[in-house]
């Protein structure tokens, strides 16, 4: 069965509190069980820090595990971190980028993701039903590989 890690950057530990009006009620204990609920028998690794380096040692640990997948909401750290690009430019499995608000539509300051440009796929604006979206699209995406 596939392993799939799910990492989560600064502030998503307040989901369901902070800014509901961009980022909805659901709390990121939910957002995990929707994640586990779409990967069925996959297991799914699911992780989240406000800090960086230990975004970016989870990263390390994803290739060194080896993951299939990684699924990363970078939050903040999207628009201004290359040691995260750096980091992910090593992963060379499937990475989808995941962003619960659609980044698209806010302000200049969060309209581009560094990310992007090194991920396999990006996902964005479904709220946390993006996650499981992202989970099945992972799936798909070992499958077809």
């Amino acid at each position: 069965m596939p392993v799939i890690h799910v990492l989560n950057g600064p502030n998503l530990n307040r989901l369901g509190q902070r800014e509901p009006e961009i980022y909805g009620r659901t709390t990121l204990a939910e957002v995990e069980a929707l994640c586990r609920t779409a990967a069925g028998a996959a297991e799914i690794v699911f992780r989240q820090t406000n800090w960086e380096g230990q975004l970016i040692d989870w990263i390390h640990a994803a290739i060194d595990a080896p993951a299939d997948g990684l699924i990363i909401n970078p939050a903040g750290l999207s628009f201004r971190s290359i040691p995260l690009v750096d980091a992910l430019r090593m992963v060379p499995q499937p990475i989808i980028e995941l962003h619960i608000s659609n980044i698209h539509r806010r302000d200049a300051l969060h309209q581009h993701s560094l990310v992007s440009g090194v991920a396999t796929a990006v996902i964005a604006g479904l709220g946390a039903r993006g996650y499981a979206t992202a989970v099945t699209a992972m799936l798909d995406l070992l499958a077809d590989a």
